[in-house]
């Protein structure tokens, strides 16, 4: 069977082919892909969206042996689609003394951040954006912005409330950022390249090949410091409903908020994603065996494993509070992923 890159590569070579025997500028075939991927990526994301959403409030409802939403569509599958229609007929209200382009560019910006990650992950085999030589830099930076978009958001709002759940969401986000940017340095001093595709490649498919195992620590240090990243319990600080009322988005309603509520959703999927891509072996099946199965489908399977963990953690665990937060960052996981790191170099340069 024709592997789906070398199909994607035999398809893009006919269609130039046709554009160059036509005066077609081959620029705009090019182009043209680049939307369709965009497109489908965002598809992707909308849809993986409004089942996650589904999801949570389903593991939620048996954690805490409830029914969870049952009236709308079988199992009441359809309830998430049902909130999105109604998000999008509320009203957009905007605070009279808020600093409205400010204001508005913070739900945009939230999202595009997260958006804009799915560039370089390796949906399956041959199924990337663009693999880009410095993936994982790229995707350090790009996430960077979604600090830019929550004190956008609490400053624009001129609210004292969503202004502190901004700051405390800005200190939250950079703190974990630094023990978690060293963490994924081990995965990368293994492989020896930041491309995403190149870590997972190198990683084999065989399970206990995977960076799992030689980078426990650093997966663990990873996994920890990107649930704070993406504000989930028991490090959602910033929307502490109790000090706070609700944060950040505090001033935002209807689609303005729900792109704030989306962003959550997809970057909790991107932590996810860049954890399999790192340490799980990405699309690769975890034998050579099972490689029958779709690259896509091992891919998406990890990676909702890794969200269920997310979403247990959510509601299993209590609320730290600010100072343990912070002191669990800088005091503990800083120094441990310092630690990884160079136990990570001794062994590399023992052993290779």
């Amino acid at each position: 069977m024709l592997e789906f890159d070398k199909l994607l590569l035999s398809i893009y070579a006919a269609l130039s082919a046709w554009c160059v025997s036509n005066g077609i500028p081959v620029i705009l075939l090019d182009l043209a892909v680049m939307a369709f991927a965009a497109a489908a990526v965002l598809a992707v994301l909308l849809l993986a969206a409004l089942f996650l959403v589904w999801w949570e409030r389903k593991i939620s409802a048996h954690i805490q042996d409830r029914l969870g939403p049952m009236r709308t569509g079988p199992h009441g599958v359809l309830q998430t689609l049902i909130d999105a229609l109604k998000l999008i007929q509320k009203e957009d209200i905007v605070p009279a003394s808020a600093d409205k382009r400010i204001y508005f560019w913070a739900p945009v910006l939230s999202f595009v951040a997260a958006y804009m990650a799915y560039i370089v992950i390796p949906f399956g085999k041959g199924l990337i954006a663009r693999d880009l030589n410095v993936g994982i830099l790229y995707i350090i930076a790009i996430t960077t912005f979604t600090v830019i978009s929550l004190l956008m958001a609490g400053w624009g709002s001129n609210n004292k409330y969503a202004l502190l759940g901004g700051m405390r969401s800005a200190a939250q986000v950079i703190s974990y950022e630094v023990p978690l940017t060293i963490s994924v340095l081990g995965a990368v001093m293994l492989a020896g390249t930041m491309s995403m595709n190149g870590i997972v490649e190198a990683q084999g498919p065989y399970f206990w090949k995977w960076y799992w195992l030689p980078q426990i620590l650093g997966f663990g240090i990873y996994f920890i410091a990107a649930t704070a990243e993406v504000n989930r319990t028991p490090f959602d600080l910033p929307e502490a409903e109790q000090e706070l009322v609700a944060g950040f988005n505090v001033e935002y309603s209807g689609m303005k908020f729900a792109m704030f509520f989306l962003a959550e959703f997809v970057n909790m999927f991107t932590v996810s994603a860049i954890a399999t891509t790192l340490f799980l072996g990405g699309w690769q099946p975890p034998v050579p065996g099972l490689a029958f199965i779709p690259s896509w489908i091992w891919f998406l399977g990890k990676t909702l494993f890794l969200v269920f963990i997310l979403m247990w953690f959510r509601w299993t665990y209590p609320r730290l509070r600010v100072d343990q937060l912070m002191g669990f960052a800088w005091k503990f996981l800083l120094p441990l992923s310092f630690v990884n790191l160079f136990l990570t170099g001794l062994g590399v340069y023992i052993f290779k």
